[in-house]
């Protein structure tokens, strides 16, 4: 039976958020784009495996509020915390919204403040 793309977008969550990067990085297809709207984009899950190691130093908090799915698109919004290289956390708040192609994350646009 094939998952939903919501519970795909959870598994893939709980993946990154047990520090299994390479079970999320399962999750997404091999041509992925994710836009960091206002800041980069990265092509590619070797861009996105690059970025992963650079930007979790641990594996990030996630607070999810809400997740709306509709044909191809998940949105979700929440907080994530994030540690620096000074050791502390900081928190953001996110609207992430996903498109899957084949029952994989193909696009992420990602709106962090």
């Amino acid at each position: 039976m094939s998952l939903t793309n919501k519970a795909i977008l959870k598994e893939a969550n709980e993946a990154i958020s047990a520090g299994d990067h390479e079970k999320f990085l399962s999750f997404c297809g091999d041509d992925s784009v994710w836009t960091f709207v206002g800041d980069q984009t990265l092509h590619g899950k070797e861009a996105i495996r690059q970025y992963i190691k650079s930007a979790y130093l641990e594996p990030p908090r996630f607070n999810i509020d809400q997740v709306i799915s509709e044909g191809d698109l998940v949105t979700a919004i929440g907080k994530i915390s994030l540690k620096q290289q000074d050791g502390s956390w900081v928190d953001y708040q996110y609207c992430d919204l996903w498109r899957f192609r084949e029952d994989r994350m193909s696009e992420l646009t990602a709106f962090v403040i």
